[in-house]
């Protein structure tokens, strides 16, 4: 059997849960590749250059990769490691997704998708399915890790370490950010799974087998925060591309893209969520439950 295994990451943790997730999978031609953009993204990254990336990150806008040099024309099985970028795939990752030398092997191609996140990758994944179908390719399994701690907690650590470059405890007490060091241990607990399904060559029932250790779950709160997320992400980026039509007009909408969604983020959004659990939740739970069953499956599009 052949296996591509192909990712970017900045920091290696989503290397580092790849190759948990794949240790001690034997008897296999494995082809790992790390790509990266021809113009990489910084890391760690100052606050205007991260949010430089959003619009286009939304808008998946195609960026130049180096060349990509694949073992195999043909490969069995594809396991693509990404990470979200403002509820979306990172650039790089939807840029791979829009490369001919890509598709051409995911076409007729099992896939297998690992997530590294900070709690949001619902979206992103829809998209994922949805470039990965219209390549003929199916995805078979997903597999997506994400920060445990609560969203607004996550989202202050998150900053730390993406602007500082050290994933440390911030003032030494607040808690690591992003996966944590035990969930990235544990990710070997995937690699019997789907090193059973890869020795068989046979990808069935591998989604369900990776839920049954019952690790991967949605939050309600966090379900309805990026569903409404996306819709106003795409109303920003579209604004920031029409209107920011020089330098100085686009720094000044991603700045207030940024304040805004500070704003949101820490001010509105728990008062939102706090209505929806008390005053929606109660008599739209059921349906909320069916969509997160529906999420967690691979039919997700």
């Amino acid at each position: 059997m052949k296996l591509l295994v192909i990712s970017y990451s900045q920091t290696g943790q989503l290397n580092d849960l790849i190759d948990n997730c794949t240790k001690g999978i034997g008897h296999v031609d494995i082809d790992r590749i790390e790509y990266k953009p021809v113009k990489d993204f910084p890391f760690p990254w100052t606050s205007d250059e991260f949010f430089e990336a959003m619009p286009e990150s939304v808008l998946e806008v195609k960026t130049e990769l180096e060349e990509i040099n694949y073992k195999h024309e043909k490969y069995d099985l594809i396991i693509l490691g990404y990470q979200p970028w403002f509820l979306s795939p990172s650039i790089p990752t939807s840029s791979l997704l829009q490369e001919e030398s890509f598709l051409s092997r995911v076409k007729d191609t099992p896939v297998v998708t690992i997530v590294g996140s900070r709690n949001m990758w619902i979206n992103s994944q829809k998209s994922i399915s949805k470039r990965i179908s219209a390549a003929g390719g199916t995805i078979v399994g997903n597999i997506p890790f994400i920060d445990q701690h609560n969203n607004y907690l996550s989202a202050f650590t998150i900053l730390h370490w993406m602007l500082k470059g050290k994933k440390t405890k911030k003032w030494g007490f607040l808690p690591k950010p992003g996966v944590s060091d035990k969930d990235i241990d544990e990710a070997t607990d995937y690699a019997p799974i789907l090193n059973k399904a890869i020795q068989n060559n046979d990808f069935t029932n591998l989604q369900s087998e990776i839920l049954k250790p019952g690790k991967i779950s949605i939050g309600s709160g966090i379900l309805f925060v990026e569903t409404a997320g996306r819709r106003i992400f795409k109303i920003w980026a579209g604004l920031i591309t029409r209107l920011g039509t020089t330098p100085k007009k686009r720094r000044f909408f991603i700045r207030l893209y940024k304040y805004y969604l500070v704003v949101a983020l820490f001010f509105i959004a728990p008062i939102v969520v706090m209505v929806f659990r008390l005053l929606v939740l109660p008599f739209v739970y059921p349906m909320i439950n069916k969509r997160k069953s529906y999420i967690c499956s691979t039919k997700l599009t």
